[in-house]
């Protein structure tokens, strides 16, 4: 019996969600990454929009390379390869992103003189135009899901667990952290 069919029925519900959070975020970042990839001029034009560096060759490299590290990150997450090393680089990703639309919603807000909840604009995320408090409640939802997919150190259904057996479980005789066949 595998481990993931022992577990009460609180912790199945967990290892469900945990599925369809590391499913949905790898989905979500294959689709981003793969609408700013094909598009790299519009993915230019709106990184210049942030004035994060002023050097034409690090905002190239921004635009070219980051569409496909978040395709990687994504195709990553649905195979369950490096889940929790993953979810360390989405966090990585998300949390200053966040910071950047956050702080270029403000300077809108304060030029436009508009509520802040009517501010609209294309953050480059690869959904096109969005208003600013949806973008941040799904950002914040998004960094959730990363924060809970590394907190999980539990997880079936993952192509590593596959491939690779956890450490310290024997298979059929074989004491997969050393390598040794175990007494019988």
């Amino acid at each position: 019996m595998r481990p993931e069919d022992t577990r009460p029925p609180a912790g199945r519900a967990l290892a469900v969600a945990a599925l369809a959070g590391r499913l949905a975020l790898g989905g979500l970042y294959l689709y981003m990454g793969l609408s700013k990839a094909l598009h790299p001029v519009d993915f230019l034009k709106l990184v210049r929009q942030y004035e994060m560096v002023d050097q034409p060759f690090l905002l190239n490299l921004i635009a070219a390379g980051l569409p496909w590290f978040e395709v990687w990150c994504g195709l990553l997450l649905v195979s369950g390869i490096a889940v929790r090393g993953t979810a360390v680089l989405s966090l990585l990703m998300l949390v200053p992103f966040t910071a950047l639309v956050l702080h270029r919603a403000l300077a809108i807000q304060a030029a436009q003189g508009l509520a802040f909840c009517a501010v609209r604009f294309d953050c480059g995320c690869g959904a096109g135009e969005v208003f600013i408090c949806h973008k941040l409640i799904e950002n914040g939802l998004l960094v959730i899901v990363s924060a809970l997919l590394l907190a999980d150190r539990a997880t079936p259904w993952c192509l590593r667990g596959q491939l690779v057996p956890p450490r310290g479980r024997t298979t059929e005789g074989t004491d997969t952290a050393s390598g040794f066949q175990a007494n019988r």
